[in-house]
């Protein structure tokens, strides 16, 4: 099957992507900047235009500094000063290391100094955590740069303006560089859901490659607006935005998760990338509107209606679901989920509300997109099927055709830094072992089932996706998030039962509830799982739940940390909301 609907420039570099991006949209927005200015709120665009001349601008500063060549490390939450760090490191030869901003204080310097940087731009809100860096004297950094303008250190707005005197001259050394497009250019830290985090070398040109295979894909117009939610030290983020700049998007930044809807109508977004807890909270917000305003029946009537119209190419869904895409700002149309296991009930529920909604698959290892569904490609459950220049093949399978995903293509890494054990342990053959499991089928979609480590396996040789469960599980609105896992039974070690800790939703247990006691809620929640397990093949039951307010310990792209999620129930049992001994008598009496 060939994943291609339309045809589009294929580019080398980022380099001739941005350069190209200007040449066709010269004076469409690339970015609008908030700017808080004493009691008022004034919006700042830049044109790609604009774009490209401070990009030029504050890489040449930066080669000023005998940067050329070197490594700058990239920390903050996503701004326009992110963006062109990043952007000017890309196109001129050095290699960007961008870092997650969440990092406590002794990450943040091992990760300096395992990246060997000789300088870091950083958010002003970081400056604390930077100065002990700074003062510590255990890295290589000889420059510190602010985005803002704080005392005691330089800062971009500053390099900028040196950066356009020195163009002024006729200095072209920045404009000029040739971007070698194979080797590498961004040094990128994996979340480390399972153990510490391994430096991915990613080139441009595996990057460029992914960009124009989403492109020819995926419908961006260059009239969209974007909302950078994805965080850029994510390199779902940072391809996002270059995907973005390559179709001439406007992209805007949120204020924060508390104000996604007033963010979305303020800046009339049409486009969202995200991982699937925005999605689901995005979704969370539409439902309780519908049940607040009384209209689930309605809904549910219009829906039918609408669907049984589709058949014939009618399409009324965003006049009909008008109030709820106005809830979403007005001008939503395109959602894109990747980045961690979602529900396709959601999914469905969007597109039958008339928002085009996608899944797509990825790792940092392959720059990210693996897999995604698009326009013409789609099937509810699945990730899409391959990249067109990405290949797919699932090896070690079991009787299910269930097995390791493992890719080959332009957009997988060329190593982890420094650690060529870890590297040879996947990349063999030129085959990337992803560590996830899943299957193709017959019509090439490609369908994932769990990670190879966090698979159940059962005395019986029988295997439990915690995935599989948790999707389940989580689509009760009582429960906020859930977490599979295998426990030992006690009494015969070599048997393993399916067990599960759920995190309720504190308010809607309130408003539907009432104050309810913990042994009255436990009873509520164990016999929804007991009607999910008769759903199931009798080995994958649930056989204990531990309930709890405790959300669950993640990265800081949401992903849950299994190792330690386990750890944590190991070391506090059930200890956290009944006894242990009234947990094993409610399992007995209620299962």
């Amino acid at each position: 099957m060939k994943n291609q609907l339309r045809e589009v420039p294929k580019f080398e570099n980022i380099k001739e992507i941005i350069y190209n991006s200007v040449k066709l949209y010269p004076e469409n927005i690339a970015f609008t900047i908030k700017e808080k200015k004493e009691d008022k709120i004034e919006y700042k665009n830049i044109t790609y235009t604009q774009l490209l001349e401070d990009i030029n601008a504050l890489g040449t500063a930066l080669y000023e500094k005998g940067l050329q060549g070197k490594r700058i490390a990239i920390i903050g939450k996503n701004q326009y000063h992110w963006a062109i760090s990043h952007l000017a490191c890309l196109l001129g030869g050095i290699v960007s290391v961008p870092l997650d901003k969440d990092l406590q204080e002794n990450e943040l310097e091992e990760s300096l100094i395992r990246s060997k940087v000789d300088a870091i731009i950083f958010d002003e809100k970081l400056t604390d955590k930077i100065q002990v860096v700074k003062e510590n004297h255990k890295t290589n950094i000889q420059e510190y740069i602010c985005m803002s303008n704080i005392e005691g250190f330089e800062n971009i707005e500053q390099l900028l303006e040196r950066g356009k005197e020195i163009l002024e001259t006729g200095n072209q050394n920045f404009i000029s560089h040739e971007v070698d497009s194979k080797s590498m250019s961004i040094l990128l830290f994996t979340s480390g859901t399972t153990s510490k985090s391994k430096a991915v070398m990613l080139s441009q040109y595996g990057i460029a490659t992914n960009v124009y295979d989403m492109q020819i894909v995926e419908t961006f117009y260059d009239t969209d607006v974007n909302i950078a939610f994805l965080p850029y030290h994510h390199i779902f983020g940072s391809t996002a935005m270059v995907v973005m700049l390559a179709c001439g998007v406007k992209t805007v930044f949120p204020d924060g998760l508390r104000y996604i809807k007033q963010n979305l109508l303020e800046y009339q977004v049409s486009v969202f990338v995200g991982v699937p807890l925005l999605v689901d909270k995005m979704y969370a917000n539409i439902e309780k509107e519908i049940e607040k305003q009384g209209k689930t029946k309605l809904i549910k009537v219009a829906v039918k209606i609408s669907n049984f119209l589709l058949k014939f190419h009618i399409d009324i869904r965003r006049k009909i679901f008008k109030q709820i895409i106005d809830g979403l700002g007005g001008k939503m149309r395109f959602v894109i989920a990747g980045g961690a296991p979602f529900d396709s009930k959601i999914e469905r529920k969007f597109n039958e509300f008339g928002i085009h909604m996608v899944q797509g698959y990825g790792l940092t290892e392959t720059s990210p997109v693996i897999a995604a569904e698009n326009d013409k490609y789609a099937k509810y459950g699945s990730v899409g099927i391959p990249m067109k220049h990405t290949e797919v093949k699932i090896v070690d399978k079991d009787e299910n055709g269930i097995g390791e995903i493992t890719v080959k293509g332009p957009n997988v890494m060329l190593g982890y830094y420094e650690n060529e054990e870890a590297t040879k342990a996947v990349l063999q053959d030129g085959w990337f072992h992803t560590g996830d499991l899943g299957y193709v089928d017959k019509d090439g979609f490609l369908f994932i089932t769990g990670r190879k480590k966090d698979m159940i396996v059962l005395k019986n040789g029988k295997k439990v996706f915690p995935e599989e469960l948790e999707t389940l599980i989580n689509r009760n609105e009582e429960i906020e998030e859930s977490f599979a896992y295998g426990m030992q039974d006690k009494e015969d070690k070599s048997k393993i039962k399916v067990a599960v800790e759920v995190v309720y939703n504190k308010e809607i247990v309130k408003e539907k509830y009432g104050d309810i006691t913990q042994e009255e809620l436990y009873k509520i929640i164990w016999n929804k799982i007991k009607e999910i397990n008769k759903t199931l093949p009798k080995y994958k039951y649930m056989v204990h739940m531990i309930l709890t307010d405790e959300p669950l310990i993640k990265t800081t792209t949401h992903k849950t940390k299994r190792n330690e999620e386990l750890k944590k129930i190991e070391t506090i049992g059930d200890s956290s909301n009944l006894s242990h001994f009234c947990r094993n008598l409610l399992n007995f009496l209620l299962f």
